[in-house]
């Protein structure tokens, strides 16, 4: 009996070696900067999906800029109603109408960050990296608001 338990253990720590590195990863806290090597370096979001009902460059508006791209990471595209689920990354790249990247924002969901919003953690970045905002803006947190029955997203829609 003690073998079998001892031996049930040692697979499933090779399991979880076999599964790869993100298989230990954390998620990043409500870090911008670590938010940013995360999903640029760790899980580089360029390989994360879109919405099924929002693919590529779209048509935007203020304050994101005239064009966009949304992708989206598997916790977020698993989650097939809101709210979705903890660690769901949205990551909107802004362009202008000459197609050059202006911008990078980001929706975080953390766990206990900011329940009255949806837990949502905010971000804005420059096309390198560099922190232009986070946390909880109240331009983010006032736009997607009024889209706080779908979880504060604005460019998908959970049927």
């Amino acid at each position: 009996m003690k073998n079998s338990a001892t031996i049930a253990g040692v697979v499933a720590i090779v399991a979880c070696f076999a599964a790869g590195p993100l298989a230990f990863a954390d998620m990043p806290g409500p870090d911008a900067a670590v938010l940013w090597h995360y999903m640029t370096e760790d899980s580089p979001y360029k390989e994360w999906g879109f919405w099924p009902d929002h693919q590529g460059m779209q048509p935007g508006r203020a304050p994101h800029g005239p064009l966009h791209k949304v992708y989206v990471n598997e916790k977020a595209l698993n989650s097939r109603e809101p709210p979705v689920q903890y660690g769901a990354i949205q990551v909107k790249e802004s362009y202008n109408k000459a197609k050059e990247l202006k911008a990078i924002t980001v929706m975080y969901k953390v766990n206990g960050y900011s329940p009255e919003n949806g837990d949502w953690f905010w971000a804005e970045y420059s096309p390198d990296g560099k922190v232009k905002s986070s946390g909880k803006p109240r331009g983010c947190i006032g736009c997607h608001g009024v889209r706080a029955k779908n979880d504060f997203i604005t460019v998908h829609e959970f049927k």
